[in-house]
């Protein structure tokens, strides 16, 4: 290896690291409020921990929309920062917190008018409903927060400030876990606390605080921040030029995430503990898997900002160096998560039964979590990088909707399968697109560059 290739390789990694360690952890401290939130619910009642993790579905289905408008949004918003227009930065920095409030306040609506409806379609325990359909009621207002926060957060990701990010998770999650702690429980004289919905005014607080945080961190000098003219601007091309990478995007977010909340409408119809196991199965995988999801930011910057440039070798050379740091990720995710399935079974005031299924389940996701991993880097962050956002969509609709899912369902309720027999058929879906991620990739239908001369 030459000099120029050393400092080019020691320039990827520097880069990478820069930005994977924060946005990883950031995820990480994201996914720890739903773990803590699942201990603390999970010290009260199972049927507190079962009920919010099926409420928690909608808010899944919400950001998924969101997540695809806020990723396309990106993939824009790297190539054009790479080419160095600012202004239209902006422009599209403000299209897509226009676009993610809509949709954030129509999930508002659904949750406030109709929770038992919505809880109805994962569980008929009418126990679970009860508490399920209280707890969105009360957690509804911070459905109007997360959406713009993403926005800022994406933003602040290519200003060099994914630090300021993993700051703000740090005071939600600090926030939340005391907050937790009063409104679940009490502990404050005669104050017998809210249970589950403690759990739902915390998150309103600290979603709250979190947008309040970003618009103050955005008004710093230099950065870049909405005002009227952008909130305001249309031009049809950039639009086009949006939809054409949001649309399969979403298709694969609802295909994956319906298919995934699918999990919990058959676990919700196996029983209590089948339901208990998975939810906080669900959570260990959320975990564990925040630094691939890391890489995965990082990739779709880096990459995205050299095909800004029209530096297709160099992008070309970068995404082969994905496609290895994704398979060492993956096989580091599963060695991390069958190590720790014996330990996080005693934390949960479990059945069991259900301490049976939970075992078994993170043992299994050890093979599920080496194969989201390289995924998620390649196809979610490299792919899509240049516009190709179609093989996403396809894959994830085979293999899960056409695949895993009618096994499971088959298994759940025609053949009364055991339960740790249906999760395993049921989370096969990442294991089964291994094989032909590859032999897309090797077409490189990434390298492109999207940007307008006259945006």
């Amino acid at each position: 290896m030459n000099q120029l290739e050393t400092d080019n390789k020691k320039g990827f990694y520097k880069e990478l690291f820069a930005l994977a360690i924060p946005i990883g952890l950031q995820n990480l401290l994201i996914a720890l409020i739903g773990a803590t939130d699942a201990f603390m619910l999970g010290r009260l009642t199972q049927d507190a921990v079962s009920a919010v993790s099926l409420a928690n579905q909608i808010s899944f289905i919400m950001n998924l929309f969101v997540g695809a408008v806020v990723g396309a949004g990106g993939v824009l918003l790297a190539q054009y920062w790479g080419k160095g227009d600012r202004t239209m930065v902006k422009n599209l920095f403000c299209m897509i917190i226009k676009w993610s409030f809509g949709i954030n306040v129509v999930f508002f609506l659904l949750v406030l008018l109709i929770p038992e409806g919505l809880m109805r379609i994962y569980t008929s325990d009418a126990t679970l409903i009860e508490i399920g359909a209280s707890y969105l009621r009360a957690v509804a207002p911070s459905y109007l927060f997360v959406g713009a926060t993403q926005c800022y957060y994406v933003v602040m990701k290519l200003e060099g400030k994914a630090k300021k990010s993993v700051y703000v998770s740090i005071f939600t999650l600090v926030t939340d876990v005391v907050l937790d702690i009063f409104l679940i429980y009490g502990l404050i004289g005669d104050f017998k606390g809210f249970g589950a919905n403690g759990s739902a005014y915390s998150t309103v607080f600290v979603e709250l605080g979190a947008l309040v945080w970003c618009i103050v961190e955005s008004h710093r000098k230099d950065s870049i921040r909405p005002d009227i003219k952008g909130l305001t601007w249309f031009s049809k091309t950039i639009t086009k030029d949006f939809f054409k990478i949001m649309f399969p995007m979403l298709g694969s977010s609802l295909a994956w995430g319906l298919g995934f909340s699918m999990h919990s409408l058959i676990m919700g119809h196996l029983g209590n503990d089948a339901t208990a196991a998975a939810s906080i199965t669900s959570v260990a995988q959320e975990i564990i898997t925040c630094v691939c999801k890391g890489i995965s930011a990082g990739a779709g910057i880096m990459v995205g900002k050299l095909l800004g440039k029209s530096m297709f070798d160099k992008a070309k050379e970068y995404g082969a160096r994905f496609c290895r740091v994704s398979l060492a990720t993956g096989l580091i995710h599963m060695g991390l998560l069958c190590v720790l399935a014996p330990i996080v079974t005693a934390f949960f005031v479990l059945t069991e039964t259900a301490k049976q299924y939970l075992i078994f389940m993170l043992l299994f996701s050890g093979l599920y979590v080496f194969a989201y991993s390289i995924n998620t880097i390649i196809v979610c962050g490299v792919f899509p990088a240049g516009g190709d956002s179609n093989y996403d969509a396809i894959s994830v609709f085979l293999s899960s909707w056409c695949f895993a899912l009618p096994l499971a369902l088959l298994g759940a309720f025609v053949f009364d399968l055991p339960v740790i027999v249906v999760y395993i058929l049921m989370c096969s879906d990442e294991i089964v697109k291994l094989p032909w991620l590859f032999r897309r990739y090797k077409k490189y239908k990434w390298l492109n560059n999207l940007t307008h001369e006259n945006s």
